[in-house]
């Protein structure tokens, strides 16, 4: 097969989609290796991507690779002789349906149709346009969760039989002890300079961008609440408005050394805090699947997690669950993990096993499957 990828994302974003549009190209090439992959993408980030070959439009214009990825790149499909195209991130050129090529597109979260007050309007305007109209035109519509599969059929009314749920995986350093450092480094900015010292204290670890949806002023409330001896509570994620509300109530109950906010955290130094944190929280209002929480659970880390989206297909046996604006309940999970060794290590065989099921081989076969049965047809 000759199977061409909306490979923008993998060549230029260094987290959500591009770790995604990444992992799906190296699950493809290490684990179906007799077939033929051909990344499009309109620029490329140099040392950020290693696929070999990228195929790119024959100008450096930002505005003309924006109107290549959507309209010119028919021609080169064409050209390369692509059997099937997908689209890894929510989108397919409006020139595809055209060509007579098999399409596939991954529909990653509407978070945007479910919390609109979270976008700004134009977004939520070309949003709806990318992803309606692809979910409409693909001949398959992957889906990264049940949660994002049951979404693409209430609002899009898409025909169930069209959707494939389809897991991913997180980075393979998650999963692998090689090369991470033993302890994880704090860091204190001073001037100009940065100023880096191992941690040796027990913490509870959360990772994603400090806003609204990822709840994490919730977590700090239950964090002060539940007083849990020698415990520390280190958030990581890039900065929003959002943080000077979490920054503000750390400040009114004295809790500035007690909880800790990263900023600019190295993606190389986060499998250390990973595997040196005793709990892991990740109490988001709404995910489309949750990479954190597998990333944690690959590290050996029991997860404390919210319910009322995917977050239970993520976490399986490996978390703990609570409403994400239940303080109180949010707070008694916490002391459980926390003083619970019993606890933590049977969350962490169950979590262990739960994500093999993320597996590159695994999520390889899933996505042959659907294109060899689409090609088939």
């Amino acid at each position: 097969m000759r199977i061409g990828f909306d490979a923008k994302r993998a060549f230029n974003n260094r987290t959500g989609l591009g770790n995604y549009s990444r992992f799906v190209l190296n699950a493809l090439r290490n684990f179906a290796p007799k077939h033929e992959y051909y990344a499009y993408t309109p620029k490329v980030k140099n040392d950020l991507f290693d696929f070999p070959n990228p195929q790119t439009p024959p100008f450096t214009n930002g505005l003309l690779g924006a109107w290549w990825r959507s309209y010119g790149i028919a021609k080169d499909l064409k050209r390369d002789k692509i059997q099937l195209f997908h689209g890894l991130s929510n989108e397919l050129p409006h020139s595809l349906a055209k060509t007579g090529i098999q399409s596939v597109v991954t529909i990653h979260d509407l978070i945007f149709l479910r919390y609109p007050e979270l976008y700004p309007a134009i977004d939520r305007f070309f949003y709806q346009q990318k992803f309606k109209r692809a979910c409409r035109e693909a001949d398959i519509v992957v889906a990264v969760s049940q949660q994002t599969k049951r979404d693409i059929i209430d609002f899009y009314d898409t025909d169930p039989s069209k959707i494939k749920v389809v897991y991913q995986d997180c980075h393979e350093v998650f999963s692998s002890p090689r090369g991470v450092p033993s302890l994880p480094l704090s860091m204190t900015e001073r001037g100009e300079g940065t100023v880096r010292r191992a941690v040796r204290w027990d913490y509870i670890l959360s990772v994603g961008t400090i806003e609204p949806r990822k709840n994490q002023l919730s977590l700090v409330r239950a964090f002060a609440q539940a007083a849990l001896e020698e415990a520390r509570l280190v958030l990581i994620g890039s900065k929003t408005q959002y943080q000077l509300e979490i920054e503000a109530f750390i400040a009114q109950n004295h809790l500035q050394d007690k909880v800790l906010i990263l900023n600019h955290v190295p993606f190389a130094d986060l499998p250390a805090w990973y595997r040196g944190a005793r709990v892991f929280g990740y109490v988001s209002v709404f995910e489309g699947f949750g990479i954190p929480i597998v990333e944690a659970l690959h590290s050996g880390v029991p997860v404390l997690a919210a319910t009322g989206s995917c977050l239970e297909e993520a976490g399986g046996g490996g978390a703990v669950y609570c409403a994400p604006q239940d303080i109180d309940d949010m707070t008694k999970k916490l002391k459980q993990l926390w003083n619970s060794e019993a606890l933590r290590q049977k969350l962490i065989r169950e979590g262990q096993s739960h994500v093999a099921q993320f597996a590159a081989p695994k999520i390889a076969t899933d996505l042959m499957d659907i294109y060899s049965r689409l090609l088939s047809r």
